[in-house]
């Protein structure tokens, strides 16, 4: 008998964290951060509904922070297990939780500089210490081997074409099989092989991101052609806001691409995110996972200007002449991409452009809605510059997509667990299951809980552990 408990990713598309308990053996699958709204951060800070002391090991999917983030946290409240997930993934991790740690670091700096928080001294959720703690937990593993969790568990990670290292797993516990989908990525990305099948299961849990959405059919390389040239001649320069983890690699290569067929001119390209200089360097080391040729690789870094410094990055600021200047983060909310955009959103000259979903709230979803103000560092900017969004570039599937995946699929699951999605999403995506696969799904509830003992499905309480 096996209990399953959705910690995460549940009712929302952030904080995914699967609990599997059986006779034996308790283990976790992915355990992320909660993102976005306040009230979705606040359980951050909530006690977890478990013991992580009694966690023996955890499996994760990928190295974004909405399913790695909360690691380090978990080991300073006392797991002692170890982490299993691929080496590329390993890879990202040691750059995405060391980054996060000095975000809370700041936040909580700032707080206690200004005297803001609510508390006699503000803390960091986690800090660098408690990172370095966790990073001593990873094992990385082989993908498409099977590998012993416990005596009662054997895991297989197999590529899903999301980011570098990300990976379905497929897990037997006991008797029972499940398949945990992670994010997964387009049959047809530009740099990212496409997501291998999935394998036979007993019970699905998939993501459902993209779940009530279909992407454009528009070809985001002729789309980024037009807008440079169309700035360029004007005399101005083009500002992309990028995620530094998989978005920011895809935008180099598109660049590298045009450049080499001479479809845009040749001004310099600036990627201005630390970060992101640092993914770029670890998925040149892991280019055999990807669609790229080697030659493409040391193309892309050729052709691009890292800057290194705040001096450096203050100074592009300075030049006159047209360029490209790539920087974090991908939804305007902090880091250096804002101080190129109070310079440059005053110009009707210079584009700005965004290559991914803008949340709510965010300065790149109020650009996008027309704002003709933005604030930022306490001054509200005029935006005259041209303001752009390219579809296409998402590294989700959407529902066609995934339901092109799930096809696959040689044997039709008992149930199947609709997650990490709005709910609209994933109720969109049980939808089309439903009709166009004809399975039986459900769409769990935060800190649901379900016991699976064979075929049978028992819903439960919410459980405290």
């Amino acid at each position: 008998m096996i209990k399953l408990h959705f910690l995460g990713a549940a009712g929302t598309v952030t904080g995914s964290r699967y609990l599997l308990v059986s006779d034996q053996t308790s283990i976790l699958v992915d355990c992320g951060l909660f993102q976005g709204y306040k009230q979705l951060r606040l359980r951050n800070w909530e006690e977890p509904p478990f013991d992580p002391s009694k966690i023996d090991a955890v499996l994760l999917t990928h190295a974004h922070l909405d399913h790695s983030g909360y690691l380090p946290l978990l080991v300073k409240l006392g797991f002692k297990g170890k982490i299993y997930c691929s080496k590329a993934t390993f890879a990202l991790c040691r750059l995405l939780l060391r980054d996060s740690a000095h975000l809370f670091e700041e936040e909580a700096a700032y707080l206690n500089r200004h005297h803001l928080s609510k508390h006699e001294q503000a803390l960091p959720l986690y800090d660098s210490k408690d990172v370095d703690k966790a990073l001593k937990h990873f094992h990385y593993i082989d993908e498409h081997t099977n590998i012993a969790i416990a005596d009662d568990v054997h895991a297989k990670w197999v590529p899903n074409g999301h980011i570098l290292g990300s990976c379905s797993i497929s897990l037997k516990m006991e008797q029972t099989r499940l398949l945990f989908s992670g994010d997964v990525g387009r049959p047809r990305d530009y740099i990212m092989k496409a997501p291998e099948f999935a394998e036979e299961t007993d019970y699905l849990i998939v993501e459902s991101t993209y779940g009530d959405r279909l992407h454009s059919n528009n070809i985001p390389e002729n789309e980024l052609r037009d807008v440079i040239n169309n700035t360029v001649q004007h005399g101005g320069s083009v500002l992309i806001p990028s995620f530094a983890v998989g978005r920011a690699q895809t935008l180099l290569y598109l660049l590298y691409k045009l450049r080499t067929n001479k479809q845009i001119p040749n001004c310099p390209i600036y990627l201005d995110s630390p970060m992101s200089e640092s993914a770029t360097g670890i998925y040149s080391l892991y280019a055999d996972s990807l669609k790229l040729s080697a030659e493409d690789i040391a193309g892309m870094l050729a052709m691009t200007t890292y800057v290194k410094t705040p001096e450096e990055s203050q100074r592009l600021n300075g030049e006159r002449w047209p360029k490209v200047i790539i920087s974090a983060s991908g939804m305007a909310t902090g880091g250096r991409v804002l101080h190129h955009m109070k310079y440059m959103a005053p110009d009707d000259r210079n584009s700005i452009v965004f290559c991914g979903h803008q949340a709510g709230g965010t300065r790149g979803e109020s650009l996008l809605n027309g704002a003709s103000t933005v604030r930022i560092h306490g001054q509200d900017v005029r935006v005259r510059a041209k303001v752009v969004q390219i579809d296409g570039l998402s590294a989700h599937a959407d529902y066609q997509e995934l339901l092109g995946w799930l096809k696959h699929l040689k044997q039709t699951p008992l149930r199947s667990f609709i997650t990490h999605g709005e709910p609209a999403a994933s109720d969109h995506l049980r939808q089309q299951i439903e009709r166009e696969l004809d399975w039986r799904c459900e769409v769990p509830e935060h800190l649901s809980c379900y016991k699976i003992d064979g075929k049978t499905l028992t819903s439960l309480r919410a459980q405290i552990l």
